[in-house]
């Protein structure tokens, strides 16, 4: 618009009702054509004002010429939806292409911050309604701050945490006929087994164990001259403190994973142990059918696991190798505990296992070989179980398991077997175990189960009817205390016929 077009309007204008004309004070304090302009301009934000309240919309989707694929669309929809300070055009469009004069954008925005002013005021309401409770807020947060800053101030680490656990176990097995010299099968036992695990990282992805670990069992448990009865919690320190874990596991890419550590176990650096029976009372039901092959090898070895990288939920392919020197079943010696016997001397108990899986979300089934030398030995096993000096043993195992997607009467099915092939004058041997496991039974977070099968026994004729039997049930108390009753069966002792035995526990678990 021309300055003389705006001059014609302003005198035209002068002859109109006051509401649409300038006050003759007002001409008075401005000069000439600056007068002129001003009263124009307020005259575009005035017609600016009237147009956008008759053409105010309530949602973005009443302009037909606005997209969701539009740059602006979000920002559009956050001010039409949330303040309501934008206006179309009567044939509802928005021309959002359309150019507009610096007023007419002072205009919306002045529009849009009287919306705000009303939203504030309502939230300045809602806290004085609210004032009490707030203050409430306010001081519970301020606690929190300290207490935080003080627990800051004296953690332990930031890169480590504590997790300990604590088993106290009532029990015995009086029918043992034969003894260990010095003991009483007869006897009712009460012993403890304590772990504390200093899990360390840097990347949250690998992982620095160091474990202390603490227990006044015996080798063989509840003063017999066998271990099988062995329990899974029955550490045998003598009430001393030691490191029975350190070792350093990290991931290479999103598929493999590597460990090292100068005490670690080799059942614990394979992909996954192939069984759903998780009594942890006796040892030997925990080795998914085959102590041979998944013997709990622990001392200086390292190791590595791949697992297939698939969508989630879809079945895997899993495979693992490890080197474990056992220096704790080495005889008279501490085999590779220093350069006497190094990591990689056959007489220093070495065991090298490997592992192929194959795991989906409710089952696995995987095949295992280990190979022993001079000081590894056979877990858990129903004779001889150590080898000797020019021994060795080719171990392999055959396991799988199955769990019920909903729990009910249906249990968990475990069932692995194992075959031990010795030379140099170590005995042939096989297992094999069948095991049924009822998750919340008769109570959510309970568990039942009973399992049976034969430990390692040599394959003579005169000794496969060895059997071993146990049943427990598991009660918790809370998430961090379970209470578990359980009664095993073993006939054939050592192989020796009649040489039954029975045995029962309470075992009491602390998790912290």
């Amino acid at each position: 618009m021309t300055l003389s077009k705006k001059l014609l309007l302003a005198l035209a204008g002068t002859s109109l009702a006051a509401p649409l004309a300038a006050s003759a004070n007002e001409m008075a304090s401005l000069n000439g054509a600056a007068a002129i302009n001003e009263y124009m301009q307020q005259q575009d934000v005035d017609r600016f004002r009237a147009w956008e309240a008759k053409n105010q919309v309530t949602s973005v989707t009443q302009f037909i010429d606005v997209q969701p694929t539009d740059w602006a669309y979000q920002a559009l929809t956050n001010l039409v939806e949330k303040y309501g300070c934008v206006a179309g055009y009567p044939n509802g469009t928005y021309k959002g292409g359309n150019a507009m004069t610096r007023y007419e954008a002072a205009a919306l925005l002045n529009a849009c911050l009287d919306r705000v002013t009303e939203v504030t005021d309502e939230l300045q309401r809602l806290m004085d309604e609210f004032k009490a409770e707030l203050a409430t807020l306010t001081g519970r947060v301020s606690g929190l701050e300290k207490k935080v800053g003080k627990l800051e101030a004296q953690q332990f680490s930031t890169t480590t945490k504590l997790k300990g656990e604590v088993n106290m176990v009532l029990g015995g097995a009086p029918g043992f006929d034969t003894v260990r010299k010095g003991g009483d099968a007869s006897k009712t036992a009460f012993n403890y087994d304590l772990r504390l695990n200093f899990d360390t990282s840097w990347t949250g992805k690998d992982l620095l164990r160091t474990r202390l670990r603490s227990g006044n069992f015996q080798s063989n448990p509840f003063g017999s001259s066998s271990s099988i009865f062995k329990l899974d919690k029955a550490e045998d320190t003598a009430d001393t403190v030691t490191i029975d874990r350190l070792y350093y596991t990290f991931p290479v890419g999103k598929e493999i994973k590597l460990t090292a550590g100068a005490q670690v176990r080799n059942t614990e650096m394979i992909a996954f142990l192939p069984t759903a029976y998780k009594s942890e009372i006796l040892d030997v039901f925990g080795l998914a059918g085959a102590p041979g092959t998944y013997n709990k090898a622990t001392g200086q070895g390292f190791g590595f696991v791949w697992k297939q990288d698939v969508e989630k939920g879809n079945p895997y392919l899993t495979f693992s190798a490890n080197y474990v020197v056992s220096s704790e079943e080495c005889n008279d010696r501490q085999c590779g505990a220093d350069s006497a016997a190094g990591v990689f001397d056959s007489g220093s108990g070495i065991n090298a296992l490997a592992q192929l899986g194959y795991r989906g979300k409710n089952w696995g089934a995987a095949l295992g070989y280990r190979y022993g030398t001079e000081g590894s030995r056979i877990r858990d096993g129903n004779f001889g179980n150590t080898l000797t000096a020019g021994e060795t043993v080719n171990s392999v195992a055959i396991s799988a398991f199955w769990q019920p997607l909903e729990t009910g009467i249906i249990p968990s099915i475990s069932l692995g077997y194992g075959y031990n092939g010795g030379k140099g004058g170590f005995e042939d041997s096989n297992s094999w175990t069948v095991a049924f496991q009822w998750d919340d039974a008769f109570a959510k977070g309970n568990v039942a189960g009973f399992a049976f099968g034969q430990p390692a026994v040599a394959t003579g004729d005169n000794e496969l009817d060895a059997f071993l039997y146990e049943i427990f049930y598991r009660f918790r108390v809370t998430d961090n205390i379970s209470i578990t009753p359980a009664f095993f069966y073993g006939t054939k002792i050592r192989s020796n016929d009649g040489n039954d035995s029975w045995g029962g526990v309470i075992q009491t678990k602390f998790l912290f």
